[in-house]
Order: structure tokens, then sequence, then C-alpha cells
């Protein structure tokens, strides 16, 4: 069974933007927080004339619960940090790029993308590209 890693500083949970990256890259670094969106026009309450919001955790499961008991509440996302990753520039086009870059992914996709040493270039070797 997969564990939902904790935030690389829970300190620091609830001080990323709220405007970030979506997706993408296919690999992580670290996992920042966990998020859990609210959306008015769903139901939520409305805390913002109407504007979207969300709540940080600094675990899977808190945030999980949270989104179950809310009305308007959508599904945990994972904020991620990433300092190399792949950008996809085109179908099936694949580019190696390095930075940092950070990023909202539905927690799901963290099983088995925690980023290796050789995670990018096995992922080239195996495409062939």
């Amino acid at each position: 069974m997969f564990t939902y890693p904790k935030p690389k500083d829970e300190d620091m949970v609830e001080e990323y933007p709220a405007t970030v990256k979506a997706g993408g890259g296919f690999f992580y670094d670290e996992v920042l927080e966990y998020r859990v969106w609210c959306y008015p026009h769903e139901g939520a309450k409305d805390k913002f004339d109407g504007d979207d919001y969300y709540f940080a955790f600094a675990s899977f499961e808190a945030a999980l619960e949270f989104s179950k008991s809310e009305a308007g509440a959508q599904e945990p996302l994972v904020l991620i940090r990433q300092f190399e990753w792949i950008n996809e520039v085109e179908p099936g086009k694949y580019i190696h790029e390095k930075g940092e870059r950070i990023a909202e992914w539905p927690a799901q996709y963290l099983e088995g993308r925690k980023r290796q040493v050789d995670s990018i270039e096995r992922f080239f070797r195996e495409r062939n590209t």
C-alpha cells in the first residue's frame, strides 16, 4: 500500500503561492503540501465573493478527510517541487528540463514518481528518444 509522503518542510505549509503550474513533468523531487480546492459554484461556502479558494494540509490523510466532509470541496491535490522534469513539448516529443518548478498534481500521481538519480535517463532510454 502506498504511503503518501510528508511535506519537505511542514512549517512552510500554507506559505506557497496559490497560482502555480498544473501537472506535468512525470517525476517530482519534493512534496510541499496537500491542497483541497473549494468551489462556491459547487456548494462550498462563499468566502471570497464567489472566488475559488483552497485549504493547505501537511498530510494527504487530513486533506482527504476534509475534502469528504465539505460541500464543494474537490479531491486533494499535492503541491510538488521539481528540480528536473520532462517537458512534453508536443505529443511524443520530450525534453529534459532543469531548474525549479512548482506544480499541483492529483495526489495519486505521486506513487512511483519520486525522481531517482537515473529516472529521467531511464525514461528516455525506454522510449528510445
